[in-house]
């Protein structure tokens, strides 16, 4: 049974109402946008979930922080771990379904982990297949979304799995977003990738940066690069 919380250095996330837990590719995503999102700018999580992404955000960024998450018991857990952290004055939280919602203006930036097994296998809850599946939001409707809610100078982040970047990267230009840069993540050096972190804007750019990141080397141990990253958040590092 997973563990109800996941302690960071800085705040809590429970998670027994969510389907979806606190997981490492997701704390990549917090950590490497934490660094990336224009100070004091305005942020929109899109489907907050635990509430995770928001509190990582939050942790180095000053600006304004809202998040909307469609599920209900989610939600009832996400205003709890935000209204027990020491943020909790300057974080705000939605029900809803962003394709429907009406926020009261645009956003600098936007950040999801959306529900990204589009056409793969299910899972047998049907929570985590909303969680999981595009079914309740697809990646065609998810950039509606962005394209409705972000400023003309924004920029979005998503994560995604690797097999799925193409596709997407195609999906977004023809929405006239373009690729800033790309994070690509294997488990070790020897695995295959299997996530990318990508970053867009309606900017087109001469320069892609692309970095690759191991999560741990082949004796288990995280590499360095992980550790920089993690560094501010997990207890143990």
């Amino acid at each position: 049974m997973p563990n109800p919380y996941f302690r960071f250095k800085q705040f809590t996330i429970f998670q027994d109402q969510c389907a979806m837990k606190v997981c490492t590719d997701a704390c990549i995503l917090g950590a490497w946008f934490s660094e990336k999102a224009p100070a004091y700018s305005s942020i929109l999580d899109i489907g907050s979930g635990t509430g995770l992404l928001m509190l990582m955000l939050a942790q180095k960024h000053k600006g304004d922080i809202q998040g909307i998450e469609l599920d209900l018991s989610a939600f009832k857990q996400l205003k709890e771990n935000i209204g027990q952290s020491k943020w909790k004055g300057e974080l705000k939280v939605f029900p809803g379904d962003v394709r429907h919602f009406n926020f009261p203006h645009k956003f600098d930036f936007i950040i999801s982990n959306p529900p990204f097994y589009e056409g793969d296998l299910e899972a047998d809850s049907h929570t985590k297949n909303l969680a999981r599946h595009s079914k309740e939001l697809t990646l065609t409707e998810l950039l509606t979304a962005v394209d409705d809610n972000l400023s003309p100078a924004g920029s979005f982040g998503i994560l995604l799995p690797y097999h799925r970047v193409q596709y997407f990267e195609d999906l977004a230009r023809s929405r006239h977003f373009h690729l800033r840069e790309r994070l690509l993540v294997r488990q070790t050096p020897r695995h295959d990738l299997f996530r990318a972190v990508l970053h867009f804007s309606r900017n087109k750019e001469n320069f892609i940066p692309e970095t690759e990141l191991s999560i741990q080397d082949e004796r288990g141990a995280y590499t360095e690069d992980f550790v920089e990253l993690m560094r501010d958040y997990y207890e143990k590092l």
